[in-house]
């Protein structure tokens, strides 16, 4: 666990290697349904900043709001390092400006803390490593025409 030394990282969150890739974002806590496990932070850039940077081999960026999104690399606390699970526990919600993490169910302490990207700046082809009985085989949702990004 030697990233969670480095970093500030939020209360109740510990950084250490997951089963699903690389370094994950666990639980050092128990968190309770619906209440807000941390905030994702980092530097807030622009939606067009955010797709100049897409083409990183890792990705820590994730959408604020319409104009402008947050890269948990520059910053971050810890939050930027939860992974994809097609059987997530928990969920972002922006409240004032603020992106924040929130339990989708009661999360033990040791658990790894899983979203669910849906519809991440990854390729539609990047394979979805999350081992979940009902793993849909891609980290972002297969798009239908009616839904497809323009």
């Amino acid at each position: 666990m030697a990233a969670s030394t480095k970093r500030n990282l939020a209360p109740g969150l510990t950084i250490a290697q997951s089963p699903i890739h690389g370094n994950g974002c666990f639980a050092a806590v128990r968190f309770a349904r619906r209440k807000k496990i941390a905030e994702y932070t980092g530097e807030k850039i622009t939606n067009a900043e955010a797709q100049r940077r897409a083409h990183r081999r890792v990705l820590r960026i994730s959408g604020l709001d319409g104009r402008y999104s947050i890269d948990g690399s520059v910053g971050g606390n810890g939050t930027h390092y939860i992974n994809h699970s097609c059987r997530p526990n928990c969920f972002l919600q922006t409240v004032h400006g603020r992106l924040l993490v929130l339990a989708l169910r009661d999360i033990r302490a040791g658990e790894e803390i899983t979203l669910d990207y849906v519809d991440s700046m990854h390729s539609d082809q990047k394979r979805c490593t999350c081992v979940a009985s009902d793993c849909r085989g891609t980290i972002n949702k297969r798009r239908t025409r009616a839904t497809s990004r323009r």
